[in-house]
C-alpha cells in the first residue's frame, strides 16, 4: 500500500475521530482503555495509531515506557507496523488501533505484534465492524472515500481466528460505538441510551469492538516413551535392543 495513502487514511481518521460520530466512539473506547490498561503492567508498551493524539488509549498505563509509532509524525517512531525495529520478546503491551484496516498485509503486522510480546503479553487491538451501522455506511461511501470508509473492516470471528493461529489467547472482546453516525451532536447526545441497550440486545452490531488478547506460552511436558528395550540374542551374541519406532 503507498505510504501516501497511509497518511492521508490517517489525517482523515484523526479528523472524523475529531466530528460528533468519531467523539461519541473515541469516548466509549477511551473509557474501556482506561479501566483495563492500568491493570496491563511491565517494561515496555507501544501503541500504533491512534484515535486522535499518540498514546491516547495507553493514558493512565502504568508501564514507564510508553512509544507510539507509525509512519508519519506525530508518532515517535516512523517505522512499518509490518516491520517492527523492536526485538523479539521486548514489549510487554501492544495496542493496535485501526491499524488493520489500512495496512496491505495485516497478517504479518499480527506476526510482528507476536514475535515482538513477552510471553503472557498482551496486545490491545480496535477495528470498526462491518456488521454495524458503520460499516453499512462505508457500503454506500465506497472504499475510494475518505477514512473512516476507505478501510477494509474485518469481522470479529476472523480477528479471533487469526489471533488464535498466532498463538493468543483471546481474553475479551468489547463492542462499542451502537449510535448511528449522523454528525448533529445533540441528536448523539439524545441517543446515548444506544450504547446500554446495543451491549446488551445486540452486542455484535456495534460500530468498533475491543479485542484483548494474551500471548500464551508453549510449554514441552516431558513423556515417558510408549515402548521399552528388548534383548534379543542372535547366533549366540546380544542385539543392541533398539527398536523402529513407527513414522
Amino acid at each position: 500500500m503507498n505510504p501516501d495513502h497511509i497518511i492521508r487514511d490517517r489525517q482523515d481518521l484523526r479528523a472524523w475521530y475529531a466530528s460528533p460520530p468519531g467523539e461519541a466512539l473515541k469516548a466509549d473506547l477511551c473509557s474501556y482503555a482506561q479501566e483495563v490498561v492500568p491493570q496491563l503492567f511491565g517494561y515496555h508498551a507501544l501503541q500504533m495509531g491512534d484515535l486522535g493524539e499518540p498514546l491516547d488509549l495507553l493514558e493512565g498505563s502504568r508501564i514507564i515506557h510508553r512509544v507510539s509509532l507509525g509512519i508519519a509524525p506525530p508518532a515517535q517512531v516512523l517505522a512499518q507496523p509490518r516491520a517492527l525495529p523492536i526485538r523479539a520478546e521486548t514489549l510487554d503491551v501492544a495496542v493496535l488501533a485501526h491499524v488493520l484496516e489500512y495496512c496491505a498485509d495485516p497478517h504479518q503486522v499480527l506476526r510482528e505484534v507476536e514475535r515482538a510480546l513477552i510471553p503472557e503479553g498482551h496486545v490491545i487491538i480496535v477495528a470498526f465492524n462491518p456488521f454495524s451501522l458503520i460499516g453499512l455506511r462505508r457500503l454506500f461511501a465506497g472504499r475510494a472515500g475518505a477514512a473512516p470508509w476507505s478501510g477494509r473492516y474485518y469481522g470479529v470471528l476472523r480477528l479471533k481466528d487469526w489471533l488464535r493461529l498466532l498463538g493468543f489467547e483471546v481474553i475479551e472482546c468489547v463492542p462499542a460505538g451502537f449510535r448511528p453516525p449522523i454528525k448533529r451532536a445533540g441528536l448523539l447526545r439524545r441517543l446515548r441510551f444506544m450504547e446500554t441497550l446495543g451491549a446488551r440486545f445486540w452486542p455484535y452490531f456495534g460500530g468498533a469492538y475491543v479485542i484483548r488478547a494474551r500471548k500464551r506460552v508453549t510449554t514441552l511436558t516431558p513423556m515417558r516413551p510408549r515402548w521399552s528395550p528388548r534383548r534379543r540374542v542372535a547366533a549366540g551374541l546380544a542385539g543392541s535392543g533398539l527398536r523402529r519406532l513407527k513414522p
